[in-house]
This record gives C-alpha cells, structure tokens and sequence, in this order.
C-alpha cells in the first residue's frame, strides 16, 4: 500500500525544484531591468523535469563525517618525502573522500537559507553545481593503480574548471539578496563557502602538482628533489621580492599619463617562509592595488604622489606586513562595508561589474589588464594559477573582505587601521610555522 511522502521529504522535492527552475522576475523586482542583463546559466537544465530528484539519506551520511584540515607543514612533509606510487594512491583515497564531505557541507548550508533567497538564479546555479560535483566525485571507486590516479586527476580538473564561475555567481546572488537577509548572516554564508572553496582547490591542486611531478621523467622517489615548490607550496617565500615583484605588475596597471607612486620596502627585507606563493601573491596585490589607487584619488595633479610604504617584520611566530599610504584614509559612511561582500554602496554598479567578470579563481593574475581582442593570446583555465583577466576600472568590492578570507585560512590575519583626511595602515599577519590548521569553520552556519 503506497504512502504520503513524509513532509521533509516533500520540503526537500519543493527546495530541489525550487534551485532546478529559474525564479520568477517578481522576487526582485527592482532589478529585472539589470538582471536582463547578465549572460544565460550556460549550465541551465531545459525544463525541471529533466533534474533528477536527489535522497537526502546520502547528503546526511557526508554532512555528519567531519573534516580532516591539514596544515601547510603536513602538505610539505607528505610530498617532499619518497614521493612514489604508494604516497600517491595514499593522496589520491584522502582527496577523493574530503573533496565530497567538505562540499556536502556547503551544499546543506545553501539549503538552510530562505526559501526567496534559493529561489535567486545565481544561488541555485552555485547549489546545482555543487551538487553535480558531489554525485560526481562520491561516484570515484577507491583508487588502487596509478591508472586509477591519472582518471581521477580528469575529473578534478574538469571541476575546477567548471567551479571558476562560482565566486562571481556567488558574489552577484549576495549582491541580489542584500535585501533579503542580514548583512551579518550574507557575509558569513558568503565567508564560509569562500573559505571551503579554497580548501577544496589547496587539496585538489596540491595532489595534481604532486601527480605531476611523480609522472615527471626527471622524478626519483629516493632522491631529495632540489626544487623549491612541494606541490603548490612554496618553500622559500622571499618577502621582499614578492612585494617587487607583485608592486610591478600593480604599477603596470596604473592608465598612461598618470604619475605612479612608488612603492618602498623597510624593515626585515631578507624574509623567506614556506607558504601558498599565489595566496601571498593574491593579497599583497589587493592591498598595493588599493593603496596606489587611493593615492591617485587623494593626489590627482601631483607628479610626484606620496610613496605606498610597506614594513616587512620577522616575527617569532609570523610575518607581518604593513601598507602604508597617505590616500586620504576610508570615507565614513563605507567603513562599515570595508569588509562585508553584501554592500550597499553602489551595488548595481558592481553587479554590472561581475556580469562582465564570467569566471574568477582569485588570483594575483586577475588584477591584470583584460588582453586586447585582436591578436591576444588567451591564457589558460583550470588552476589556480590560471590567468582570469578583467580591466583595472572594474570595481567588484571584494578585493579586502576575499583577501581576508585567504589570509585567516592559514591561521594568519588582515587588519585595517584609517585616519581620515590622511591615510591607511593595513597589517597581515602570516603564520611562520606553518603548523596551523586549515580555518575551515565548517559548523560555522
């Protein structure tokens, strides 16, 4: 005798039909005009029909195994030591179980929102991806060859391709739903699920780099390899050429005709420690780019505009940078969206902005100009040292509250101190020895 589905099961069938279906332009009304505007959901199924309901038996299983975060000193013990086959195998199981758990996570916090808030297309896009990356990779059989790795390596590359549009996404359904919920609850959804994602490429890419360099004609498991990278962990981080270096390419951005401030070094300019060298990359970029930009503001017809200072410490336990400008320190009315992704000033100008951005990994590269159309040579897509190009006028607002993100998940920290009418002092701090755990917060909604 059949039975009435149970009301949590019929809850679940009305939020999986509520993320499979576009939502109607009556949600938002104020902004049909700007949403017509955004590219189509290339990965948007042709009717609801076509979407396969899914149990939630088999999230709950994932959702109630915990995390396993690592620390960096982990990452370069495990691939820095007889890298063979077996070690390999050994990465592969632990990636292919935690990849998985950690998105279960994700994708049971999006089904915790409200329901006019799933209903937000660029939501339910994130949730269907994350979703189909889930049946994907909980399907993977344990790995035992080598042959069984190099499958697996496919698949990881084809998610993380396919994963470079969820931060723009992401960012434009927290821009959408601003109305909709707090302020505190969009930035820790958004907080959280950043954090994950980064934890999801550090393991991912990691065992790729480490596949890589064991496929390699040169690699020997028994010799010591000479290289300065262990996977994507760069073991000799120079502080001071990494602010050179990254001071450069942020220099480079500034349009013809302006005068471009300089950038000077102080305090302990011999600085090396083991990090995430595009992490690092990533954040001082920001940081110097904010700087430079704000001085330009505050100078405009001055040829010589006030040097962008930045004091590098030796610490202890950790590496502290300070940027200092004299751009006029933050307005007050935009202190209190410094760090938060769901903004209130000029939102529809930055969801313009992202509509025009179709991928994002975050990385130090996407600061870069966008290449010219004719001739341009495109860069490559899948890592996260793939190149995601987008013009220096493009005003997104999250290049602090991600940076922030980037730098707590090593245990580390980002801080702003501002005086108004004068300038900005920004402090990251990094941590030196390496021996704290990922930041993943997976409880944290």
């Amino acid at each position: 005798m059949l039975t009435q589905p149970s009301s949590q099961l019929q809850c679940m069938r009305r939020f999986h039909a509520a993320c499979s279906t576009p939502p109607s332009p009556l949600t938002c009304p104020r902004r049909l005009p700007l949403l017509q505007t955004y590219h189509a959901q290339r990965r948007h199924k042709s009717s609801s029909a076509s979407i396969p309901w899914r149990s939630p038996t088999v999230l709950d299983k994932y959702v109630d195994t915990p995390a396993r975060p690592i620390s960096l000193r982990q990452l370069i013990f495990f691939g820095s030591r007889h890298l063979d086959s077996k070690r390999i195998i050994n990465s592969a199981n632990y990636v292919r179980t935690e990849l998985p758990t950690r998105i279960s996570h994700r994708i049971r916090d999006m089904q915790k929102l409200p329901y006019v808030v799933v209903t937000n297309r660029h939501i339910s896009y994130v949730y269907n991806l994350y979703y189909e990356a889930f049946e994907s990779l909980r399907a993977v059989p344990e790995i035992k060859t080598e042959e069984d790795n190099d499958r697996f390596c496919e698949i990881i590359n084809t998610a993380l391709r396919d994963h470079l549009t969820v931060i723009p996404r992401l960012a434009m359904g927290v821009l959408e739903c601003r109305d909709l919920l707090p302020p505190e609850q969009l930035n820790r959804f958004m907080n959280t699920l950043l954090r994950s994602r980064i934890s999801r490429r550090v393991i991912a890419e990691q065992h790729l780099a480490l596949t890589e360099t064991h496929n390699a004609p040169f690699h020997s498991p028994s010799a010591h390899d000479p290289s300065d990278f262990v996977g994507e962990v760069f073991l000799r981080c120079n502080a001071r050429e990494v602010v050179e270096r990254v001071g450069k390419f942020t220099q480079d951005l500034i349009p013809p005709g302006l005068a471009v401030p300089q950038i000077k070094l102080e305090g302990h300019l011999d600085t090396s420690f083991p990090y995430i060298l595009s992490h690092l990359e990533y954040i001082i970029g920001e940081l110097l780019r904010n700087s430079i930009e704000a001085t330009l503001a505050r100078h405009p017809n001055n040829a010589n505009p006030p040097p962008i200072t930045v004091l590098i410490c030796n610490a202890p336990k950790h590496i502290i940078f300070r940027v200092s400008d004299q751009g006029g320190g933050i307005p007050p009315p935009e202190v209190s969206d410094l760090w938060s992704f769901a903004k209130h000033t000029r939102s529809d100008t930055r969801l313009r902005n992202f509509a025009q951005v179709p991928k994002m990994s975050a990385t130090l590269q996407e600061l870069h100009l966008a290449p010219s159309p004719e001739g341009a040579e495109t860069a490559p897509e899948g890592s996260l040292h793939s190149l995601t190009y987008r013009r220096p006028d493009l005003k997104l607002g999250m290049g602090l509250p991600m940076s922030r993100v980037y730098a707590e998940y090593w245990g580390g920290s980002l801080e702003q101190t501002s005086m108004e009418g004068y300038g900005t002092d920004v402090f990251l701090h990094i941590e030196k020895l390496g021996n704290r755990l990922e930041q993943l917060n997976i409880d944290s909604l």
